[in-house]
């Protein structure tokens, strides 16, 4: 009909938020009822000559016809998730239900309902990835962002089976003895078809669909295997250091299966260093997790320190043990610049409360001095040591302890 009239529709596909939280805790007759007001009050915001008709399980579809433009549909879309956000009574339960919307539009994004489903879905499926309760239109960019997203999704969930994750080790130096004071495992991921994916692209996936905590741990395990392992080899270290995720410092037992980990290792804890990162410390939940971490010996420290939401205050309430300078500061500290001074002021703020300073990213020799000027002698960066695999570092160590102590620190 709106070929031969030549007029426009919009496909709207609406995916209930956490309906399955509904039926899992209060039981499937309380999520049937809710379904069904829902198509009810779905039906209050449509024309007569609109169609709502639900998909299956907690999807529903409207279809709105002789649509001017996309700001009409947009009206609609916003009147939905309001009303949606709205309190629902359902057999004698108050429940907070919001939903996501996709959106396509006829003929712009499709000439057939297949293809106008198929993009109303890659749209949802955007909304979702963008915090739940808001709408998306679809865009021919969005689809190529969904189809490796859900590239990512499927590969994640096989990466482990199949051997794909790894661990690559960049050593932490005090320049002024050239002794490594540790060494920090960064998570790299080897997909069959992406080839290596970084972990700024997978990670926040992982944390969304429930794998991080198999993976963090996989990761706590490895590192805590390969530092053991250097150890008996002779070569000296520090600690080892790795992030770790809000996610897996929120459950129950994170400490007691930190402790199961390093014992099998048989690594103590002052061994083990902890990333966290600004955000994770506003988070209150995490704060019993992290004193207790503290207690146990663990080192804490603060990876990118001034990259995020900097707060002194933090520093003293969770008994931080060291600050990670984040190398973005150090680009151009051969000038009298903004980030230079900002660098120096962490700096020296830092040494006042009597925390360790490691400087990230460092490249180059005026780096090295800059920050030698200023008392900031431990130094993580392409300047000593590329990121590379356990054998790698293995050489490398081995290479390091053969040089005199004071010429290490110079050649780096």
């Amino acid at each position: 009909e709106a070929q031969r009239e030549q007029s426009s529709v919009a496909l709207l596909f609406l995916d209930l938020d956490r309906f399955k939280l509904v039926n899992d805790s209060l039981g499937h007759a309380v999520g049937d009822a809710l379904l069904q007001a829902v198509a009810e009050r779905l039906g209050q915001h449509v024309r007569g000559s609109d169609t709502v008709c639900r998909l299956g399980g907690d999807e529903f579809v409207i279809l709105l016809t002789a649509i001017r433009d996309a700001s009409d549909v947009a009206r609609i879309a916003n009147k939905l998730l309001d009303s949606m956000a709205e309190p629902w009574w359902v057999n004698g339960y108050a429940l907070n239900v919001s939903t996501s919307i996709g959106i396509s539009l006829y003929p712009m994004d499709g000439d057939d309902p297949d293809a106008l489903l198929q993009h109303a879905d890659t749209a949802l499926y955007q909304a979702k990835a963008n915090g739940r309760n808001n709408y998306q239109f679809f865009t021919v960019a969005m689809n190529a962002q969904v189809r490796e997203r859900m590239q990512l999704e499927q590969g994640l969930r096989q990466a482990l089976e199949r051997d794909e994750l790894t661990l690559h080790y960049q050593p932490q130096v005090d320049c002024a003895t050239g002794e490594v004071v540790a060494v920090e495992a960064l998570l790299r991921w080897r997909h069959p078809e992406l080839g290596w994916v970084e972990p700024d692209r997978f990670v926040s996936v992982a944390e969304e669909i429930g794998l991080i905590v198999p993976i963090g741990e996989w990761a706590l395990r490895r590192a805590c295997h390969d530092s053991q392992s250097w150890r008996r080899a002779g070569f000296e270290h520090g600690a080892v250091a790795l992030n770790v995720s809000s996610v897996q410092l929120q459950r129950p037992d994170f400490s007691v299966r930190l402790a199961e980990i390093l014992g099998e290792a048989g690594l103590q804890p002052h061994q083990l260093e902890l990333e966290l990162t600004e955000s994770l410390l506003v988070n209150e939940a995490n704060a019993a997790t992290l004193r207790q971490l503290k207690q146990a010996g663990i080192i804490l420290s603060i990876d990118d320190f001034g990259a995020g939401c900097s707060s002194m205050s933090y520093l003293r309430r969770f008994a931080i043990d060291k600050l990670k300078l984040d190398g973005s500061f150090l680009c151009d500290v051969g000038e009298d610049t903004d980030t230079a001074a900002i660098a120096n002021a962490i700096i020296t703020i830092a040494h006042c409360l009597q925390l360790t300073v490691v400087a990230e990213g460092v490249e180059t020799q005026q780096q090295v001095e800059f920050l030698s000027e200023r008392n900031c002698r431990l130094m993580q960066g392409y300047y000593f040591s590329r990121p590379q695999t356990a054998g790698g570092l293995t050489v490398w160590l081995r290479e390091r302890a053969a040089k005199p102590p004071l010429r290490s620190a110079v050649d780096g």
